[in-house]
Parts: structure tokens; C-alpha cells; sequence
């Protein structure tokens, strides 16, 4: 079993920086790929950015790149989302999530996910 819990939610103006993190525990080694997921009201599950937990490898929505960057910190045991000039659309319910099987293709069907962490993009 692998455990995920998000942090760094929050409310930001738009043209504003978050930062958030996820962090893992339980059997980690099992970790192929982990990355992040958000969903606004009323929309689909939308895929936002992922790293392989090697830290070798990092997957970007095109939509989000250059605003958005992924990171590993192997110490901690964490993965870090940093966003940048967000905009009110980009409010939504962010989740952590996790694969213990290498994806063919991205976006990846996660195996594991995190609680979720609110971000709000005010206007």
C-alpha cells in the first residue's frame, strides 16, 4: 500500500504563485510514476504534470508548460507542484496520484491517490 497526502492549497490572485506538495509513504519503492490530477465543478479529471519516482523523467500538460514544473525531492520522500501566473481557471481540486505500473502513455491511470488539496484562482 502506498499513502499519498497533498499540501499548499489555498486561495491566490490571479497572476499568483502556489506551491504544492505531496507526500508518500508506506511501500514507495513499489512507485513507477507520480504526478499530479486536478478537477474543477462540473468538468472532467484533467491530467496536470507527473515525474517518474526515479526523478529522470517529467510530464507535462502542453497547456500548463512553462507555467507549471514538477519536482522529486528524494530525501523527503516528496513531489512538488509549482505553479506559476495562475489564472481563475485553473481553480480546482488538486490530487496527488501514483502508479506502481510504468504508463505506455500520458496521461497515466493511477493506482494510488492523495485526499485532494483545494486551490482557488480569484479574478
Amino acid at each position: 500500500q502506498v499513502q499519498l497526502v497533498e499540501s499548499g492549497g489555498g486561495l491566490v490572485q490571479d497572476g499568483g504563485s502556489l506551491r504544492l506538495s505531496c507526500a508518500a509513504s508506506g511501500r514507495t519503492f513499489s512507485i513507477a510514476i507520480v504526478g499530479w490530477l486536478r478537477q474543477a465543478p462540473g468538468k472532467e479529471r484533467e491530467f496536470v504534470a507527473a515525474v517518474s519516482w526515479s526523478g529522470g523523467s517529467t510530464y507535462y500538460a502542453e497547456s500548463l508548460k512553462g507555467r507549471f514544473t514538477i519536482s522529486r525531492d528524494t530525501a523527503k520522500n516528496t513531489v512538488a507542484l509549482q505553479m506559476n501566473s495562475l489564472k481563475p481557471e485553473d481553480t480546482a481540486v488538486y490530487y496527488c496520484a501514483a502508479s506502481d505500473v510504468y504508463p505506455r502513455r500520458i496521461p497515466y491511470d493511477p493506482t494510488y491517490w492523495g485526499q485532494g488539496t483545494q486551490v482557488t484562482v480569484s479574478s
